[in-house]
Parts: structure tokens; C-alpha cells; sequence
């Protein structure tokens, strides 16, 4: 490998510096370069006179308008990105030749792109829906993109089903409604019609699905893939994305309102962390299956609508993702970037998994439409860091300008260049498994098992999480208005678990099933996002303070707050500074008109000595909603009475009260990492 590929973690930042441009300070230019002079009014013939064709700068400007807008994604439409580097930890030299996974301690600069599957591009982000989680590596071989989601598995097992199924679930033609939902009839009778998506159900109406933010979930790249070595030698491998700070979800009713409250949650999230130096962190972990064995499993490997359970193949960590610099301009980086799991560099290939090899066509013929020609690899936020050679000419966007007279392969006028790689040098070879077969419309008899692993991840959810999935079913079938495709949905999931079916036949009025679910008692512990990490770093405390609080003790308080790596705003009546009774007064961040208590992880109730009522019936509401979600709350001071008066007993799971010492910080710190409290009965 010859130098001009060797790139460092820095690499990507600095090519694209190359087309970052400031304005400010600068005179007004056509794009051609000519200074402007006017750009108020267009040019006429007399000041009340009609405007001529003749103002190049009016066209110029509103051309460009008019054309301002690209096809959006169908799927995947909502999203927001950020940049970042990957560090490895430990070598995958034994299973991979990727020079990005061979040196401890190398970095490779990153692009990651969040989304929701189904909503349009300005639905709303709290939608249930799949979160798409891409990560594009600027590798020194190459871009490799890991194309994944935030669940594990798919709907589908076969690439030809998909427009099916987005059409499924996208708004009904004849209305088009409901935008960014699954809760209506099509959607569901593609499920009762299509039984290999029941696994995939049961993670789309988890918890999973409404996640409190992108820097809190999963990510995988659903199928599997194969690792080879330089000795040619192959294994089956899996990826996984695992947050730092543990995965955790917000409740449906949280969700719907913040959809109202806030509707760029998530990508609002996202950015203020990394602009407040809080960067989002994930390792990356493998799977890995020897060829040899491929059939050992009670399931098939290559199907993507099932996981290889952690406890039977650990998930091995092999490195770090940093978050740690937004994007410039949304349009130019986020909005143009193309991903493909087709881009992949030497040492990772493909598998046979059929809904894989279908990705591999659509996304090349996504962007081609999207990004207007075959030229979509030249845009900055595209173009690998490393140098690119080939005889491709021409198309729309073209910004290479290619030097010579050739451009065609094989040639003798420029000696036969650019020429193949080997494989020593770095070329790609694709793996040589052998294929022999008849060519058949069909699938293996080993992906007909659609329900063992949906009761496998049933069996394995806690008692909160389980009764959430009931909630989720009771509600998205509750809105189905066809009752004969109400009574297939409950009868498919009787094959998950019977009492499962039967309480949703209950809640919906449709007949219980009498018999069904399976005989699997096995739980996957990896599943539940109990027994995920708990954190309360960058966790948004609310802290609701009225004239006459006690401004020595408070300030102390959100100073521990902070200091613990929370995050604690102060919200009142109204902007400014609020009068105490003694010591400094804080300044509100901001008031109950502008926020709400779902776009907080925890109340902490102060009040006042005043005891204004307007205040008190606002704090009510706000403290009240937070404890319907389950949520930590605090109160110290005037608080505690007011508690009392907003119904919420000190006796209740997750309410610290009793004093404003060093203890009722750390109790409320634990009570803010254990997130929410399940137990605690909200009537």
C-alpha cells in the first residue's frame, strides 16, 4: 500500500475544510463571482414598472430556490448526524485483514446518521418506529459503511417484500393518514399476512422503540457478514453499537407529548450535548461463528429476523465511538450523505442472507434519483479520504476533471492505467464460497420458525416491560378498524405467548384465544433494558423555583447537582432572576410556557416562601405529569409541602425529600440513575 492512502483520524475534518466557507465579513457575489450591489428589489422598467428578464441576479437567486429541494429518503426520511472517530481497542487481525481493525490505538474519522423509518421528513421524532443507526468510516481502503438499526432484526426475511411492507406502513393512499404510524389498518394486516415479522413486533412495541435519545440505544447491523483474513480464512460475524450511558426509553404517553411539546427532541438532544463537550460514546462490539459452525444453532444465522442470543455467542468489544462535532450545515452533510452496505473495504463480505443481498441493489438506485446521477461519491461529505482512480467520466455533478485521453479499460496510450489492484496491494477479492443450486423462487425450510425467538425475547423482558408491550399492542390495535384483522393479529401472537394474546383480546374486544404460544422457557438477560447500564451523566433536571426560596442552600444543591454530571435547569413563572430570601439568585432557564415536564428525566421542587398560587398550580401540573411517567422526583424546603398538596406522597418509589444535606443529594443522584420507578402506583 503505497503512502498516498495512509490517512490519520483527522483526515476527514481537514478535507472537508477544503469546502467550508464563512461569509460573514464578506461583500455579496452572484455564484459566478460578480459583486451585487443591490439585493432588495429586482430590476424594472420605472419604479412601478414590471421587472425584466434581464436581472440576471433575480434569476440566478430565485432559480436556485425554486430547485433548493431534494427527493427526500422514503425511508428513513427523518434523520440528523453528527461527526466522530473510531478508536479499536484490540486487534481483529485473526478474523480480518480491514487495516482499520488491525492496530490498537488507530483511529478512523466517522459519520453517524440517526433516523425514523417511516415518517416523512418532518414528522415528528418521538414516533414508534425503528431508528436507523449508519455509520460511514473513512477508511485508508475506502469508505465502509455498517448500514444498521437500533433492533436487532427485521420484519422480513426476503428484500422483495420490502416495498410491501413500507407501503404497509406508510400513510394509507386513499387519505394519507396517519403520517409517522403504525397504528392503522394496513400495517397490521401486512403483519397477521406476513408471520416471519412477529419477532421484529415484539422489539417494535417494546421500549425500544421510543428511546429517550440517539445517544441512549442500540445499534446493529442486523445481518450477518463475514470477516476474512489475510490467510483467506472466513467467519460469520454480527456488529453492535453499545452506548456508554445505557440504554433507556421514554413511556407512550411521554412520547405523544413530547411529539407536541418538542418534535426535534431527539436531534436537539444530540446536538446540545456534543456542543456542551458531553460526546456521545459507543463501543463497538462483534459476534463472530466459525464456518465450520454455521449449523449448530437451533436457528439459521443468515436469517434477519433473529439474533445470535449473547449468552450463546458473547458479544466481544473491540473498540469506541466518539461523537464529537455537529455538522455545519444539515443540507450538505446530513441530508447528501449516501450510505450502501454495499461499501465495504477488503476483509469484510457478504453472506447469503436474501433481505442483504436485496440492500445491496437499493441503495446504489436510492441515491441515484435522490442525488441527481452516478456522481453522489463526489460530494464532500461522500468522498473517501483516500484517492480514487477509474475510468468512470461524466454525469451530472461531476467535480473531478480528469486528465488524458483515456478513459477506458484495457488500454496501451496510458500503459494500461489505472490498473487492478491485487490482492496483496490492497485490491478487494471477494470471498470464494461455493454455490450450486437450482434457481428457485423459494427459502430454506430453516427460516419457517417465525415465533420461538418472539417468545424468547417475551420470556426475557422484565414485568414493566411486558405490560408496556401489552399497552402498545391494546393501543395500536385499538386504533385498527377492521375487526377481522384485530382478531388474525391475536390469533398470530397466541404462537408468542397465550396470556399475552388473551389480555389483548380482552382490551380490544375480539375472541381470546384458547390455545397457542410455545413451549421455550429460555430468557436472553441481554434483552431487557433493566439490565442496561445506569448513569446519570447529562441527565436534564427541572428545578422549579418561586420567589423567597433559600438561595444559599439551593444554588449549593445545583451545584452538587452539576458536579455529578446532571444537568439542571431552573424553571419559574417567568424569565429573569428570582428574589430570595437570602443568598445569590439564580437565573430561570426557562418558564412553564416554554417547556414541560416530558422534556425533563427529573423534578426537583423548591418553591418559595411566597406561596404564589399562579406558580403552584403550574408546579403542580409540571410535578404531577413527571410522576404519572414514573419519574425521580425531589423536593427540599417549601417543596416538600407542596408535594403534599400536589397528591404526591414521600412514601412513593423514586420521591426524595427530608432536607437539603449532602444526603438528599446523593439519594435523589441514585434515584436519578435508576431513571424510572416501575413499582410506584400512579392510580
Amino acid at each position: 500500500m503505497s503512502d498516498e492512502r495512509k490517512v490519520d483520524g483527522n483526515s476527514k475534518n481537514e478535507q472537508l475544510e477544503a469546502y467550508r466557507v464563512d461569509d460573514s465579513g464578506k461583500k455579496l457575489t452572484t455564484n459566478q463571482g460578480l459583486r451585487v450591489s443591490e439585493d432588495e428589489f429586482s430590476l424594472k422598467a420605472g419604479e412601478r414598472g414590471p421587472t425584466l428578464m434581464e436581472d440576471f441576479h433575480f434569476r440566478e437567486k430565485m432559480t436556485h430556490f425554486d430547485h433548493e429541494r431534494i427527493p427526500e429518503r422514503i425511508v428513513h426520511a427523518r434523520g440528523y448526524a453528527a461527526h466522530g472517530e473510531f478508536e479499536l481497542y484490540e486487534s481483529m487481525k485473526p478474523y480480518t485483514k480491514a487495516k482499520f481493525l488491525q492496530e490498537p490505538g488507530s483511529k478512523t474519522p466517522v459519520f453517524v446518521r440517526y433516523s425514523t423509518v417511516a415518517g416523512s421528513k418532518g414528522s415528528g421524532e418521538l414516533a414508534r418506529d425503528v431508528r436507523g443507526f449508519a455509520t460511514k468510516f473513512y477508511t485508508e481502503e475506502g469508505n465502509y459503511d455498517l448500514v444498521g438499526n437500533n433492533i436487532p432484526v427485521f420484519f422480513i426475511q426476503d428484500a422483495v417484500k420490502f416495498p410491501d411492507l413500507i407501503h404497509a406502513v406508510k400513510p394509507e393512499p386513499h387519505n394519507g393518514i396517519p403520517q409517522a404510524a403504525s397504528a392503522h389498518d394496513t400495517f397490521w394486516d401486512f403483519v397477521a399476512n406476513n408471520q416471519e415479522s412477529a419477532h421484529m413486533i415484539m422489539w417494535h412495541l417494546s421500549d425500544r422503540a421510543i428511546p429517550r435519545s440517539f445517544r441512549m440505544m442500540e445499534g446493529f447491523g442486523v445481518h450477518t457478514f463475514r470477516f476474512v483474513n489475510e490467510e483467506g480464512k472466513a467467519h460469520f460475524v454480527k456488529f453492535h453499537w453499545k452506548p456508554k450511558l445505557g440504554i433507556h426509553s421514554t413511556v407512550w404517553d411521554e412520547a405523544q407529548k413530547i411529539n407536541g411539546k418538542n418534535p426535534d427532541f431527539h436531534r436537539a438532544d444530540l446536538y446540545d450535548a456534543i456542543e456542551n463537550g458531553d460526546y456521545p460514546e459507543f463501543e463497538f462490539g462483534v459476534q463472530v461463528i466459525p464456518e465450520e459452525d454455521e449449523f449448530i444453532f437451533d436457528f439459521d444465522i443468515l436469517d434477519p429476523t433473529k439474533i445470535w442470543p449473547e449468552e450463546d455467542v458473547p458479544v466481544k468489544i473491540i473498540g469506541k465511538m466518539t461523537l464529537n462535532r455537529n455538522v455545519d450545515n444539515v443540507f450538505a452533510e446530513t441530508e447528501q450523505v449516501a450510505f450502501h452496505p454495499g461499501h465495504v473495504v477488503p476483509g469484510i463480505d457478504f453472506t447469503n442472507d436474501p433481505l442483504l443481498q436485496g440492500r445491496l441493489f437499493s441503495y446504489t438506485d436510492t441515491q441515484l434519483i435522490r442525488l441527481g446521477g452516478p456522481n453522489f461519491h463526489e460530494l464532500p461529505i461522500n468522498r473517501p479520504v483516500c484517492p480514487f482512480h477509474n475510468n468512470q467520466r461524466d454525469g451530472y455533478g461531476r467535480h473531478t476533471i480528469n486528465k488524458g485521453q483515456v478513459s477506458y479499460h484495457k488500454n496501451s496510450l496510458a500503459r494500461n492505467t489505472p490498473e487492478p489492484a491485487t490482492p496483496s496491494e490492497g485490491g478487494y477479492e471477494h470471498y470464494q464460497e461455493k454455490v450450486d443450486g437450482r434457481k428457485v423462487k423459494t427459502r430454506s425450510d430453516s427460516f419457517k420458525d417465525h415465533f420461538s425467538q418472539a417468545t424468547l425475547f417475551w420470556n426475557s423482558m422484565s414485568i414493566a416491560e411486558k405490560e408496556h408491550i401489552i399497552q402498545a399492542f391494546c393501543f395500536e390495535l385499538g386504533k385498527v378498524q377492521n375487526k377481522d384483522i384485530q382478531q388474525q393479529v391475536v390469533d398470530m401472537f397466541a404462537n408468542v405467548n397465550l396470556e399475552m394474546a388473551q389480555q389483548i383480546a380482552d382490551s380490544i374486544g375480539v375472541v381470546a384465544p384458547s390455545e397457542g404460544g410455545q413451549t421455550i422457557t429460555k430468557v436472553s438477560p441481554a434483552l431487557s433494558q433493566e439490565n442496561s447500564t445506569k448513569s446519570v451523566a447529562t441527565r436534564k433536571i427541572a428545578v422549579l423555583l418561586d420567589e423567597g426560596y433559600d438561595g444559599d442552600a439551593v444554588s449549593d444543591i445545583v451545584d452538587q447537582f452539576k458536579k455529578q454530571g446532571m444537568q439542571p435547569e431552573i424553571v419559574a413563572s417567568k424569565l429573569g432572576t428570582i428574589k430570595t430570601e437570602k443568598g445569590p439568585q439564580l437565573e430561570v432557564d426557562n418558564t412553564f410556557l416554554t417547556v414541560d415536564s416530558v422534556l425533563y428525566d427529573a423534578v426537583y421542587v423548591v418553591g418559595g416562601a411566597h406561596q404564589n398560587e399562579s406558580f403552584q398550580g403550574k408546579a403542580g401540573n409540571f410535578t404531577k405529569e413527571a410522576f404519572s411517567h414514573f419519574k425521580p422526583i425531589g423536593a427540599t424546603h417549601e417543596g416538600e409541602k407542596l408535594l403534599q398538596d400536589f397528591g404526591v406522597t414521600s412514601l412513593a418509589a423514586g420521591v426524595i425529600t427530608e432536607g437539603d444535606s449532602d444526603d438528599f443529594v446523593s439519594r435523589f443522584t441514585e434515584a436519578v440513575k435508576q431513571h424510572r420507578f416501575w413499582e410506584r402506583d400512579v392510580g
